[in-house]
């Protein structure tokens, strides 16, 4: 059994995109997908076999107002449109529909990570929790804090996964896949520092205290993870796939020429995956 996990990283997913068009290319599949914010848009439409839909999101839609702006913030309390992105754009009657049925029909395990906005601990969403043109747990797992209001699913709020399991490294573990394809969108040696998320928390402490709390721990979490995947890399279980540099791509970075430099870097690196998956796996090498 394997899977992969897309840690997702805004429009630096788009990384994790052309990884998944290379495996489209190329016959290569998953039993199970993980996916945190971004990178659950990225699996969905990999499991419905929709190559370079994504590419589309990145590279055109991303650069409308109704997708992300300050206009959306002033009039709705969020800087993203989820409601846009994952239901104008995706539904059935859509722009860019999601092939939903074929995504059921693939038999595979997805997995979304969210955060609970008033606990802080992470849920693992699946595909039970979604239905045809109801693609909310992708909203809420891409739900990011200080700049969007918390997605509500169930009358339960939600933020951004990656506050509560950037990595979600130890779940697929304790799953017990022999193969984990870890996808991230900052270099492999890339720790994450504290400070930007301190600030965001110290905002949020008032209105959601769990959700900061876990936002102080996520460099930590974050590291650790990466930590993990790392010492697994060496046994032969985990494969990192990363790119070597991000540039001045951040988050909401919204620079084309900077997005296609990462997707074709993706298509690239994706290349690693087929012949990893055939392996067989290794014993631990020495450190």
């Amino acid at each position: 059994m394997n899977c992969v996990i897309d840690v997702g990283g805004g429009l630096r997913g788009i990384y994790g995109a052309g990884v998944f068009d290379t495996c489209m290319e190329e016959g290569t599949e998953f039993d199970t997908c993980y996916g945190v914010s971004a990178g659950a848009a990225n699996c969905v439409s990999f499991l419905a076999g929709q190559k370079e839909r994504n590419l589309k999101f990145y590279t055109e839609y991303a650069f409308r107002k109704e997708y992300m702006s300050w206009g959306n913030f002033f009039r709705t309390g969020s800087y993203l449109g989820l409601d846009y992105i994952y239901g104008a754009l995706s539904n059935s009657d859509g722009e860019y529909p999601l092939d939903f049925d074929r995504v059921i029909s693939s038999g595979k395990t997805f997995y979304v990570v969210a955060t609970n906005a008033e606990t802080g601990r992470p849920r693992y969403f699946t595909l039970d929790d979604m239905k045809q043109d109801d693609y909310g747990v992708i909203k809420a797992s891409s739900c990011v804090p200080a700049i969007d209001r918390p997605y509500k699913i169930d009358g339960i709020p939600y933020f951004d996964g990656g506050l509560s399991d950037p990595i979600p490294i130890r779940h697929a573990l304790a799953e017990g896949y022999d193969k984990i394809v870890l996808v991230l969108t900052r270099p492999r040696d890339n720790y994450r520092k504290p400070g930007n998320d301190i600030r965001i928390a110290r905002g949020l402490f008032r209105r959601w205290p769990n959700t900061a709390r876990a936002l102080y721990r996520r460099a930590s979490y974050y590291n650790r993870s990466l930590e993990i995947a790392k010492q697994y890399e060496k046994e032969g279980r985990v494969l990192i796939i990363a790119p070597k540099s991000i540039g001045s791509m951040k988050t909401l970075t919204r620079s084309k020429e900077s997005i296609w430099m990462m997707y074709e870097e993706g298509r690239r690196d994706g290349k690693a995956i087929r012949a990893y998956l055939a392996e067989e796996k290794t014993a631990p090498k020495n450190s």
